[in-house]
């Protein structure tokens, strides 16, 4: 494995043998230090002041895992915070988010998919989602595909893939069971793999990979735990410089850049069981596939249901749109268990 000198900001490629050991406690529930609780009080009491957020019980408008995430993003400052909460709260509304998920269609959003991180039902070592992001795939047919979305409709498939994320798989994962339970998973694991990947593509693909960052980056702040660039070519350097920009410091502290052996190291932070072949593990999948749930979730789900879905009190459902909202479409059944 080659090992690539970066930036500060950037991890460079560990040694075959050390370890990829992300602190997944530190500021989450049941692991706040007694300033950042008195933080986080003040952050509650100020944006509810504000309007923003209702703490009305059982059912707050907001729940703390994801306030907390606001909060960790701006260290723990409560002005700062919620200044980024308030507007994120704006976009959802500009954006109409919640009937956007709730409405969208299933079979475009299982299409769109095809072109982002894909879940592959399994999870780390601490209980955090694994998503795969293949490159290559998105190359030749793919790519004209995605390039003849509408701009406006390409960025409303992102949305609705992120809330599905921050609804159903991070939900799901903190429901299951995990090392750190009952600290809630807020975040996922990510691989990028860059194998066959040439400039000319990356750099075709600038713009895609852009929107998708920086949308994630203001609206669902620390929801990255640890990203692993994993068949790393020669050019990475220059492309990391390219891209650096795109993520605040904090994101790009949790890049860790991989050679062509990415195993050793991944195997660290991920169970081989868990961990797809073509990253040195044992497991059955490939980017293309639909993910392969684990047991512990398959005992829950069944199989994996398809469209927009939220999981709430161990249920998959349905998202319920706004009173205000029209279905785009028929909505679809709610997920059986099987």
């Amino acid at each position: 494995m080659s090992m690539f000198s970066l930036s500060q900001d950037a991890q460079a490629q560990p040694f075959k043998g050390e370890k990829i050991e992300p602190d997944v406690t530190s500021g989450h529930l049941h692991h706040l230090t007694h300033d950042q609780q008195a933080a986080f009080s003040v952050f509650k009491d100020i944006i509810a002041k504000a309007q923003l957020y209702a703490p009305d019980h059982p059912h707050p408008t907001h729940d703390d895992p994801t306030l907390l995430r606001f909060l960790r993003a701006r260290r723990f400052d409560p002005q700062r915070a919620m200044k980024q909460f308030a507007d994120s709260e704006a976009w959802r509304k500009k954006h109409n988010v919640d009937a956007l998920y709730a409405t969208f269609p299933v079979d475009e959003f299982e299409s769109a998919r095809r072109f982002y991180p894909r879940w592959t039902g399994r999870r780390d070592k601490n209980g955090l989602p694994v998503y795969v992001y293949r490159i290559a795939s998105l190359a030749g047919p793919l790519q004209k595909e995605l390039n003849a979305v509408p701009t406006e409709r390409r960025y409303q498939r992102i949305v609705a893939l992120y809330e599905t994320m921050t609804r159903f798989a991070l939900r799901l994962c903190t429901h299951l069971p995990h090392r750190t339970a009952p600290t809630p998973v807020t975040s996922v694991t990510t691989i990028i793999d860059l194998e066959q990947v040439s400039l000319p593509a990356l750099w075709s693909l600038r713009s895609h990979l852009q929107e998708a960052s920086a949308l994630a980056t203001a609206n669902y702040p620390e929801t990255l735990s640890t990203i692993a660039v994993v068949n790393s070519p020669s050019f990475f350097p220059t492309v990391w410089n390219w891209i650096k920009p795109w993520f605040d410091e904090g994101t790009r502290r949790k890049v860790h850049v991989l050679g062509k052996d990415p195993g050793p190291t991944l195997r660290t932070l991920i169970d081989p069981k868990d961990l797809p072949k073509p990253y040195g593990g044992e497991l059955d999948w490939k980017f293309e596939d639909e993910p392969a749930l684990d047991d512990a979730a398959k005992a829950v789900l069944g199989e994996m249901p398809k469209g927009p879905v939220v999981f709430e009190d161990g249920e998959v459902r349905r998202p319920t749109p706004p009173p205000s909202s029209e279905p785009a479409v028929d909505p679809a059944p709610a997920p059986n268990k099987s």
